[in-house]
């Protein structure tokens, strides 16, 4: 489960742990808030297209030799951040570090699917928000604490830090879950085949989009909110560190209770709830941003809820896309893993398009992502009625 978390925190510490320096960065490097946040959307294209390739070869080698190698790749481009002096290069080292942690998010869903299913499955990964919810909560927070005492280069000697000693606990702790006998070795035309079946499957393309467009209203926050909080309201580093975790929390505290619930309610009823959530917490924050009286405080409750909603529509909607496809969880994966983050990198520029001086453009963004998440469950994701026999 320890092992698991740690490899499912490689998106967050990627994308959260620098946020509180996105200011000192942009000044250090002679970079705009959206040149520094295309950093941002590098990083989640490298998330993509790494577990797009990572995901199949996991498939057909075995989940351990893949992950090993996307670790020790993390390790490096980690470093060489530390040792960037300009915004292109240290933008091209963020889509390697993005390509290489992937590894560890494709992986760790596999090897869940490869021992559960469904509302176990649904479960285990409501659990496992457990451990790896504590790193959105953590990384701001130690990244604050970083940039303040170190500078935005301490921030990624850390990361470097934390993968060598995953890939210790890897190499010497994480058992291989997928026996050799069901490996897939049909080569690239089985790689092909299995993004046919999926493609083909149109439950599966309509949880990845509900999925996905979900993820992309947490992302246009993470991308938009250090220069929102930080820079129109006012706020230190380390206030905006605190902010972010107690958001962070209500998405672990959800996860949990989503845990609790599933097996009474199921998975599907349950996404639709937080699908419902997320969208009137999207809606409440543009109509608050948009009256603009109500300050900080009309910006941070919905927020909080919009975080939250999360923490029940990623493990229900993980466990129903993969449920049909246990011979192929790491293309499964690596495919939901994709066009998560494809979504993602985007919407996440888009955030920044009206300057610094207004959060218009980051709930508006919001808004429009939630609205696709409802209308992707409700018509490609609706499942087939069974037919009758007269």
């Amino acid at each position: 489960m320890l092992v698991l978390g740690g490899l499912s925190a490689f998106g967050p510490l990627c994308l959260d742990m620098y946020l509180p320096a996105f200011p000192e960065i942009a000044a250090r490097l002679g970079a705009s808030h959206s040149q520094v946040q295309l950093t941002l959307t590098a990083c989640m294209i490298g998330l993509a297209v790494g577990q797009l390739v990572i995901g199949p070869l996991s498939d057909m080698w075995g989940r351990k030799r893949p992950l090993l190698f996307g670790i020790g790749l993390f390790v490096l481009a980690s470093l060489a951040c530390v040792f960037t002096d300009d915004i292109a290069s240290f933008t091209v080292v963020r889509f390697v570090q993005g390509f290489a942690g992937a590894a560890g998010i494709v992986v760790a869903r596999a090897v869940v699917r490869d021992l559960y299913s469904g509302a176990e499955a649904a479960r285990f990964f409501s659990t496992l928000m457990l451990v790896f919810g504590l790193a959105p909560i953590l990384a701001p927070v130690i990244g604050g604490e970083l940039t303040a005492s170190t500078g935005w280069r301490g921030v990624f000697a850390a990361l470097s830090i934390f993968g060598g000693l995953l890939l210790l606990a890897v190499a010497l702790g994480l058992p291989e879950s997928l026996p050799a006998a069901r490996r897939n070795t049909g080569g690239l035309r089985a790689v092909l085949r299995a993004a046919g079946t999926l493609s083909a499957d149109r439950a599966f393309v309509g949880l990845s989009l509900t999925t996905a467009f979900a993820g992309a209203a947490l992302f246009a926050y993470i991308s938009g909110s250090p220069f929102v909080i930080q820079d129109l309201h006012h706020a230190s580093p380390q206030l905006y560190s605190i902010i972010f975790g107690v958001n962070a929390l209500g998405f672990v505290i959800v996860g949990q209770l989503n845990g609790r619930l599933v097996s009474r309610y199921g998975p599907r009823r349950l996404l639709g709830v937080g699908i419902g959530v997320n969208l009137v917490s999207a809606l409440a924050l543009l109509l608050t941003t948009a009256i603009g009286t109500l300050g900080i405080f009309g910006l941070l409750v919905p927020l909080f809820t919009l975080v939250a909603s999360i923490g029940m529509i990623s493990p229900n909607a993980l466990a129903l896309s993969m449920a049909d496809h246990p011979h192929i969880a790491g293309s499964a994966s690596a495919l939901l893993g994709m066009l998560q983050f494809l979504v993602a990198a985007a919407t996440a520029p888009l955030v920044g398009l009206g300057g610094p001086g207004t959060a218009l453009p980051m709930t508006i963004t919001i808004a429009a992502v939630s609205t696709l998440s409802l209308l992707a469950l409700t018509t490609l994701a609706r499942p087939t009625p069974t037919p009758v026999t007269p």
